[in-house]
């Protein structure tokens, strides 16, 4: 019981509550003050059979805008004495097949693939509406899924402003190489530039969208992670001509070994996914720029002079 007004007793008086007929009852007049109302809490109904299940699922799958008919079917039992029972239905129903097998296949390979890279539901969203239309084409066959399924997460991720590297994505795509992966990326923009009549915007990578992640993956300090964003900004106003992931990779190696907590290139390079030769690289071409892009703010304390510099 619980406490309501009672526009007859003129007062707050207890109420009960008919779940059957759904009314609110003064529980001292008799009023009803509210009729029809919805029960809002957990129906723990179950449909199952009579096996002893006690599944309270009472909902099926959610609806999926990308789909025909929603992903909404129609599923026929074996028959009312069970699995021995009559299965004649049962068998007509499956012999005309699912015609979204192969898309729903898809779509789950994007969700695990987008799952295991910590990706938020936008870009899940992004990639499957990209298969979609690669589906809708009819280019999809014979090729491989895994790298199609990955070249749309690439894309996805670049178009919401979250990219990830190749290389990162081929380590959670068993079945596809780097090299398939970068051919699969480019037959999607090659296909959808033929739908829209004109190039996809992919979106322009900057090193800065790199940074938050690469760092912590590193285990770098606030003042550290700071230092390095303001760097890669500073950059941009050098002729540094270097992909933005190494450049990222370079200057995350150059502020750290300003810092009391080196770290070693090796781990550089395996964070960030680039190869130790291309930060030695990169970070000569950074190397003459440092006291220019390093924030004084960072460097009153510690001596640019006693950064490393890589012999040519």
């Amino acid at each position: 019981m619980s406490d309501n007004f009672c526009s007859d007793c003129k007062r707050h008086t207890e109420v009960v509550l008919d779940h059957a007929a759904g009314d609110t009852v003064c529980s001292e007049c008799g009023l009803v003050l509210e009729s029809r109302s919805i029960d809002e809490t957990s129906e723990w109904r179950t449909f199952a059979d009579d096996s002893g299940s006690n599944d309270p699922n009472r909902v099926g799958v959610p609806v999926n805008p990308l789909l025909s008919d929603g992903v909404l079917s129609t599923f026929i039992s074996p028959g009312l004495n069970g699995p021995n029972g009559d299965a004649s239905l049962a068998r007509l129903k499956n012999r005309g097949g699912d015609p979204h097998r192969a898309i729903v296949v898809a779509f789950k390979s994007i969700t695990n693939m987008a799952d295991r890279l910590s990706l938020v539901t936008t870009i899940k969203d992004r990639a499957s509406e990209i298969y979609k239309r690669l589906e809708d084409q009819k280019c999809t066959r014979g090729r491989n899924l895994e790298a199609l399924v990955a070249g749309c997460i690439y894309i996805a991720c670049r178009q919401e402003g979250k990219p990830r590297t190749v290389k990162e994505i081929c380590s959670i795509a068993s079945g596809a190489s780097k090299k398939e992966i970068g051919r699969a990326k480019e037959f999607i923009v090659n296909q959808l530039k033929v739908e829209m009549g004109e190039s996809m915007e992919m979106g322009t990578i900057h090193a800065e969208d790199y940074l938050r992640r690469f760092c912590s993956n590193l285990g770098m300090r606030h003042e550290e992670v700071k230092a390095v964003e303001e760097t890669v900004l500073k950059s941009r106003e050098f002729d540094i001509r270097r992909s933005p992931i190494s450049i990222a990779a370079a200057i995350i190696f150059l502020i750290t070994q300003l810092s009391d907590s080196k770290k070693p290139l090796r781990d550089i390079s395996i964070a960030t996914t680039v190869a130790e030769g291309t930060i030695k690289n990169t970070y000569k071409d950074i190397y003459p720029h440092a006291p220019k892009i390093v924030p004084d703010w960072y460097t009153k304390e510690r001596d640019l002079k006693n950064l490393c510099c890589f012999k040519s």
